[in-house]
């Protein structure tokens, strides 16, 4: 159920932002939406504000160009997807859930994964965090 909510927010919300490369920034607000539990301990557990957070993702979305046409994953979001899996290992998990994608978005390297670091993301951390949901 997750992953057909997950999907019908992200498509509505890159077709209202006129925008069609689906960029990591998409994927993490798109979790933001559908998520009710995860996303709001972490956010608790290592102390940051999460309006002014989701505030400053808005910001970066609007950023993003603004083309028509068929949605395709950007490069950054790829490279999240392929870090995220790289951590059903650890966690000795079978599928990817919401807790794998924030560590992958954390490491993927670009515009958010800076963001997430200044807000105060850490890998360490978020790994605490997640094994104590």
């Amino acid at each position: 159920m997750i992953v057909v909510k997950f999907t019908v927010k992200l498509k509505t919300r890159l077709q209202a932002n006129g925008q069609q490369a689906i960029e990591s920034a998409h994927l993490l607000k798109a979790i933001l939406l559908v998520d009710e539990n995860v996303l709001s301990f972490v956010f608790k557990k290592l102390n940051i504000n999460q309006p002014l957070f989701g505030s400053k993702l808005d910001e970066l979305i609007a950023a993003y160009p603004k083309v028509s046409g068929q949605p395709y994953l950007g490069n950054d979001t790829h490279k999240t997807l392929t870090n995220a899996k790289s951590f059903l290992k650890e966690f000795k998990d079978e599928y990817v859930a919401i807790e794998h994608l924030l560590l992958g978005l954390l490491k993927t390297g670009d515009k958010l994964s800076t963001m997430m670091k200044d807000a105060g993301f850490n890998e360490k951390s978020l790994i605490a965090a997640i094994k104590e949901l």
